[in-house]
């Protein structure tokens, strides 16, 4: 039930639930990293956003040595991926497995928020995946029919009876095997019981931004030194893996609502009950959304070229990652930047697979993060007091009307903001030449025969969007690619660019 999302990330039983290192620079906390551990991996977890990014974040890919990865190669594949409720055009997918749809609540809040980002000067932009992400818009979302649609819905659970397919759940791997340099199978265990499962062509690692890199380590591919510590024999020296980690940071600026029209009373225990017999009977109802339906994209100031900040709006109020009850009516924006300069890191803890690996993000370790931040606040703010939400808006409850100094906004966000779940990087694609990649365009880890890595660790940096649809588009342009097809390819599809980089919006 696409509303209760809440709940996957308040429970361990499908969440790896990891948690960061203390960031020293914002006042020695510890972030929470919900992961999905179920089929599906965090698509079954998220909040259902489907966004893909700018074009120019996969041209950046390609200069970045991941070549063949630039947009017009990149942007068929999203296209492959998808069937879109409002149809084919140059841009969205028609018959693809993963179904994307808009939001029906029409909520007056939402309402709100659009226009006020347009009285703001801002413009509408009617598809923020297709030709122009820069503006404001209806957020697109892994919702079909009422349900959430996640990669396991579109993907896995539809190919499970294939002969070819046999899956395993409750089953953590614990190694890769090598003879040599070649890779030959995994190690796993189930039932308390230590198996293997031997590869007659190849492995593909598709653990995530956090497992993959834990596993390549404990298998013996990593730095080298970092391995000898730990008593791990050295099958290949790949210092890049596990480093380089990306991550967006958001915060949420919160605002009273005068009239009773928020999510605050649909999560009251006798609303929730009605609302879920209802999505149970007909899937219908308040419970077939996320609720963030509409958002957007900024740039944080002149000069920059394609927008940094985003923004989802919802019309009720979160409090620590949902794990506490909402405490009155409210509407917030979660706004965060999209292409932070900090730059982390994970190693292993132990040699022990089920032990969590050491994850440090680094968090606002730059000058320049911690400036977008103010603007994220400042941008934020004079969205919120627009005409368009007179009518709505109550007191602001966070960051609060106290918060006005650019060192009072710097605390506010050192204590306040928090993962937006997209880590990211840390087994990047880049050329063999360059000693900090860990895979080649081919998706195949370097130095090493037959292993192969698919997911959002490959990124060689991080997307200026969610992180959903962009590791769906690198399975499927992989599969091509293993399959030994040559890569789609669509020449010339417009992007937006602004009138003029000499302003701010």
């Amino acid at each position: 039930m696409p509303a209760a999302l809440i709940y996957n990330l308040c429970d361990e039983k499908y969440n790896w639930y990891y948690h960061t290192t203390s960031q020293k620079h914002m006042d020695n906390r510890i972030m929470y990293w919900p992961r999905g551990r179920v089929w599906g991996g965090s698509s079954s977890l998220n909040a259902m956003v489907y966004i893909r990014g700018h074009a120019e974040d996969y041209n950046r890919w390609s200069r970045e040595g991941a070549i063949g990865w630039d947009y017009e190669h990149c942007l068929p594949y999203f296209k492959k991926a998808q069937t879109h409720e409002l149809g084919p055009d140059q841009y969205r997918g028609g018959n693809g497995p993963l179904y994307v749809s808009r939001g029906k609540t029409n909520h007056p809040l939402h309402h709100a928020f659009l226009e006020a980002a347009q009285q703001a000067g801002y413009p509408f932009t009617d598809d923020m995946n297709g030709y122009q992400q820069e503006g404001f818009g209806w957020m697109d979302m892994t919702i079909h029919q009422g349900q959430r649609w996640s990669t396991a819905s579109a993907y896995l659970r539809p190919a499970i009876s294939r002969p070819n397919l046999s899956v395993a759940e409750k089953t953590l791997v614990t190694k890769i095997l090598f003879q040599g340099t070649k890779c030959i199978g995994v190690e796993y265990v189930k039932n308390w019981q230590r198996k293997k499962a031997f590869a007659s062509k190849e492995v593909i690692l598709s653990g995530g931004a956090i497992n993959s890199p834990q596993l390549l380590m404990l298998s013996g591919i990593g730095n080298a030194d970092d391995l000898k510590k730990l008593g791990i024999p050295v099958v290949c020296h790949l210092p890049g893996v596990g480093q380089n980690l990306q991550d967006h940071l958001e915060v949420y600026v919160q605002q009273k609502c005068t009239k009773p029209i928020t999510l605050y009373n649909a999560q009251k225990p006798v609303n929730m009950a009605r609302i879920g017999l209802e999505w149970l009977w007909k899937f219908t109802g308040e419970g077939v959304t996320s609720h963030l339906e509409s958002g957007g994209f900024i740039r944080s100031e002149p000069g920059v070229p394609h927008p940094d900040i985003q923004f989802h709006f919802l019309p009720s109020q979160v409090i620590d990652h949902g794990r506490v009850p909402s405490t009155t009516e409210a509407y917030q924006v979660h706004v965060g930047p999209m292409r932070s300069t900090s730059v982390g890191w994970l190693k292993l803890r132990s040699t022990e697979p089920n032990d969590h690996p050491i994850i440090e993000p680094n968090y606002l370790s730059t000058e320049r993060d911690i400036w977008e931040f103010r603007q994220c606040i400042k941008l934020t703010r004079e969205i919120f007091a627009q005409k368009a939400f007179e009518k709505f808006r109550g007191p602001e409850i966070q960051p609060g009307n106290h918060v006005q100094s650019d060192k009072e906004i710097d605390a506010f966000i050192r204590q306040k903001a928090d993962s937006a779940y997209h880590p990211s990087c840390t087994c990047k694609m880049g050329q063999p030449s360059d000693s900090t990649a860990v895979v080649d365009p081919q998706t195949k880890v370097i130095g090493v025969e037959n292993l192969r890595v698919v997911d959002a660790s490959i990124m060689p940096s991080v997307v200026s969007g969610n992180l959903n649809a962009p590791t769906i588009m690198i399975a499927e342009k992989a599969a091509d690619i293993i399959k030994g097809l040559p890569s789609l390819q669509e020449r010339n599809v417009p992007v937006y660019k602004p009138k003029t980089l000499e302003t701010q919006r």
